[in-house]
């Protein structure tokens, strides 16, 4: 596999970073993905073209670039009666839920009564801007497998064969 100079599209790029919100630290990480494909926020993607291995860079990534701003049209609420009988519901805590189409997706229940749960379903980070300190580690081309699949990991053959599938 090549290396490259730089972080460019269809470049695997491991960094490490440090992110920061409102004041506080919240992750100091490693991260390899495919550059160009989506796989991070644009507000972090972005600004790390053309970034050259040992670089590092404080990157502020807006809201609307990261997580999205806060939605309130993402809270909703629902009968209790959506819930299974045992099913705890922990005020504050995040939920992984299947709606009645089968789809699954993350909320957290703000409020709740006897007969409802109000739930929000924006991303923990909806609304926030977050500050990266962000050193690139390594680049190298990626393989034909990668782009073709737009992700590290390569094709979705293993689940059924086709990408809609939601897979990896």
């Amino acid at each position: 596999m090549t290396d490259l100079e730089t972080v460019q599209n269809n470049a695997v790029v491991q960094m490490a970073y440090n992110l920061t919100v409102e004041g506080e630290e919240i992750e100091s990480n490693t991260l390899e993905y495919l550059h160009g494909h989506g796989n991070i926020i644009a507000g972090l993607e972005v600004p790390i073209t053309d970034m050259r291995v040992g670089e590092t860079r404080d990157i502020i990534a807006k809201a609307k670039d990261a997580y999205g701003e806060y939605d309130p049209n993402q809270v909703v609420t629902v009968s209790r009666a959506a819930f299974p009988p045992n099913f705890e519901i922990k005020l504050g805590e995040e939920m992984r839920l299947r709606d009645s189409s089968g789809r699954m997706f993350t909320a957290v229940a703000t409020s709740l009564s006897e007969d409802s749960v109000e739930l929000d379903m924006n991303h923990p980070m909806a609304g926030k801007d977050l500050t990266f300190k962000v050193t690139v580690l390594s680049i190298r081309q990626g393989t034909p497998e990668e782009i073709a699949a737009g992700r590290l990991g390569g094709s979705c053959a293993g689940c059924s064969g086709d990408c809609s599938s939601g897979c990896g």
